[in-house]
């Protein structure tokens, strides 16, 4: 389950109601979500199949496509490899102990870190070919790209592995903060390279896959405010990208975005999210903790336009696909706004769990996971 914690010990949990848990104080009131406004679709989400992995409880499961396939898990363990095209699961395996992340994989290898930190390996028929401890929890997704395997420790720790052996090929340690979220860190990997992710402080950085060297740091928000609670801002979501313009946001701080090659920001303002971002070629689109939807410019920051239907529905990370951005929320609902100007011009019912994982385009298809376990791939028509 996402939590906060310190390092000395204390811990409050946290879910979708992040920004309630935060601010508790004994009276503090369990927000009421928006009523669902009707709209009239547009355009319509067609399924065109749909199936099952298992339920990844109260923890934010990532399938991922890696070639032709689907690769998907379960927090009791179920990894399964399911046809892209057809639904059709190809194998599905049992990994020993619970997972509290979904999958990375390149297609070839395809591993699974447990709860305990050990990582366990599987070939393209599914056969296990390794298994590694860490020797730390792992509360983010893996990254398989460039023949290595990336995990990130909860302690901080950068752990690159030979993705045929599980061999340690590199480690990167950063400093321990006093207080940090305690949950999952979203790692973006471009072309095989780096991958880009954030850190405690409201920082985030681009991270060399061959060797674990820091390619370049950035802060996009700074620690304000008079309790340490106050004063957490951490770059949780995975940034985003498009072009040569990468940006983030940090929870209790600000959105921001920059330039690729640099990291170097060409502008920021307050904002905050856990949610992350999305962009196009010319907006950067983000959801904050009210579940406020907003478009800036991705030039200079200007907002475009913010959609509050969605008020305390907490919901997930998004999509921007075509002309529209797709998200969905704790009731199983997807919703598709419009890009121009924010008009929610489709809505449809996955299942009746949280959809916090950002739909996955690919192939003419948007796939979706549910908390709840299921699996769908939807034709836009």
């Amino acid at each position: 389950m996402k939590r906060l914690s310190m390092r000395i010990g204390a811990a409050l949990v946290m879910g979708s109601v992040i920004i309630a848990l935060v601010a508790c104080s004994g009276n503090a009131r369990v927000k009421k979500p928006a009523e669902l406004a009707t709209v009239t679709n547009q355009f319509d989400l067609q399924p065109v199949w749909s199936t099952s992995v298992g339920s990844s409880e109260t923890f934010n499961f990532h399938p991922i496509v890696a070639g032709d396939a689907v690769y998907a898990a379960s927090h009791r363990g179920n990894l399964a490899k399911i046809n892209l095209s057809s639904g059709n699961k190809v194998w599905e395996v049992s990994v020993p102990e619970r997972l509290s992340v979904g999958p990375g994989s390149d297609g070839r290898t395809t591993v699974a870190v447990t709860t305990k930190g050990v990582v366990y390996a599987y070939d393209d028929t599914g056969k296990p070919i390794w298994n590694v401890s860490v020797g730390s929890e792992v509360l983010s997704e893996p990254v398989v790209a460039g023949g290595v395997v990336i995990v990130r420790a909860l302690d901080n720790r950068f752990i690159g592995l030979d993705a045929q052996t599980g061999v340690r090929k590199w480690a990167y340690q950063r400093q321990q903060s006093a207080l940090s979220l305690r949950v999952g860190y979203g790692m973006l990997p471009i072309n095989n390279e780096v991958v880009v992710t954030g850190f405690a402080g409201g920082r985030f950085g681009m991270i060399a896959i061959s060797n674990g060297g820091l390619v370049w740091e950035t802060p996009v928000s700074f620690p304000k405010g008079f309790s340490e609670i106050e004063r957490l801002n951490d770059v949780t979501a995975k940034p985003s990208i498009e072009g040569d313009i990468i940006c983030a946001v940090s929870y209790q701080g600000r959105i921001g975005c920059g330039q690729a090659r640099t990291g170097n920001l060409l502008w920021f303002k307050d904002y905050s999210s856990y949610t992350g971002t999305s962009q196009n070629a010319d907006m950067v689109f983000s959801a904050n903790e009210k579940s406020y939807v907003t478009a800036f410019a991705s030039k200079d920051g200007k907002q475009i336009w913010e959609n509050t239907q969605l008020t305390f529905r907490d919901v997930g990370e998004s999509l921007a696909v075509g002309r529209v951005l797709l998200m969905g929320d704790a009731q199983g609902y997807i919703h598709a706004f419009s890009q121009a100007n924010g008009e929610m011009v489709a809505r449809i019912r996955h299942d009746s769990s949280p959809i916090s994982a950002a739909p996955i385009a690919v192939g003419g298809l948007i796939l979706v996971q549910s908390q709840g376990g299921k699996i769908a791939a939807y034709s836009p028509k």
